[in-house]
């Protein structure tokens, strides 16, 4: 299994993986001080915290990712908004999920930096922003939020099965997960992890540049290699809104059509677009809920838009009311 592999290991170009046949047996192999695990087949048997997790998150009902190939896009604004949102409705226990083990940005943009985990005999306390809305980052584990986290692979997959194994939900409406940019051992990992449970799917975030469609196209062609429905895709930084006389510039202009033109070529759903607003980034660097510090803002309007458009609804059946 990943966690027993040796965290020395160079894994070769042309490795062919742990759960290939040729595991252990490639050419490639030579030398690899995995080779002999990797040819015995323990790395191709269930991974018993799989199951442990499916139990574990039995009552959550509805769990969603939010994924992009490019970083900078806003991934951790998103979901940070998207918890707020559903936190609105006092009637529903939320969650956010930060697995960006190298870059937690979650604890500062929801106002929580300094605050550590606690050990309850049920598992890891989460930290909590409201009443309902509960919040895990390995940046609750540094002594400083400018520590590195300096991991290879197995151990930031170990790191995050912990967050689904070990962490005490309780009863969840939602469970939001903020992952890194990419499509490598964090996003394998969740969702190898959470297999043995229904996901309701993921939001894709870009921006209007073809070099960031360009990242966010492979990310939805992983969403489709590992069967992980796809809810819509969000355009983020669309354009800017004067917050003086509301005209709007095009800041990064959609060379290529941008989010709207990809949605349309891949058939997927286009959420929404969500136009710059200096004032996010502040509300962010403070610690507070840009939706409400912020409620006369064209992007808080687009953001209840998409929390209640009907793409969303059909994948979780809620309603927000703010």
């Amino acid at each position: 299994m990943e966690n027993q592999l040796s965290e020395s290991c160079v894994i070769p170009t042309d490795c062919p993986g742990t759960q290939s046949e040729q595991a252990g047996k490639s050419s490639s192999c030579e030398g690899c001080p995995n080779q002999k695990l990797c040819a015995s087949g323990a790395t191709k048997a269930a991974d018993p915290a799989i199951a442990e997790i499916g139990e574990k998150l039995s009552t959550v009902k509805h769990k969603i990712l939010v994924l992009s190939g490019k970083g900078g896009v806003g991934k951790s604004t998103f979901s940070a908004h998207l918890a707020h949102a559903l936190a609105s409705d006092a009637t529903k226990e939320v969650a956010l999920l930060d697995v960006d083990i190298c870059g937690p940005s979650i604890p500062r943009i929801m106002g929580l930096e300094g605050e550590q985990v606690h050990q309850s005999g049920s598992g890891w306390s989460p930290v909590y922003v409201d009443d309902n809305l509960a919040v895990m980052s390995i940046g609750f584990l540094l002594s400083s939020p400018d520590d590195a986290v300096i991991w290879r692979g197995p151990k930031k997959n170990g790191m995050i099965k912990q967050f689904l194994r070990d962490v005490d939900w309780g009863e969840l409406d939602y469970l939001v997960v903020d992952t890194p940019p990419g499509t490598s051992d964090e996003h394998l990992s969740i969702v190898q992890y959470l297999s043995s449970t229904h996901v309701d799917g993921a939001v894709i975030i870009t921006t209007p540049q073809e070099v960031s469609l360009q990242d966010v196209r492979k990310e939805i062609r992983f969403c489709q290699k590992v069967k992980l429905p796809i809810i819509g895709v969000v355009e983020n930084m669309s354009g800017f809104v004067c917050p003086k006389c509301q005209n709007t510039s095009q800041i990064f202009p959609p060379t290529t059509g941008g989010a709207e033109q990809m949605c349309a070529d891949l058939n997927l759903p286009l959420l929404g677009k969500v136009p710059l607003d200096p004032r996010i980034a502040r509300s962010c660097d403070e610690g507070r809920s840009f939706l409400a510090e912020v409620p006369d803002s064209p992007a808080t309007q687009i953001y209840l838009d998409i929390v209640k458009s009907k793409n969303l609804i059909k994948h979780t059946s809620y309603f927000v009311f703010i």
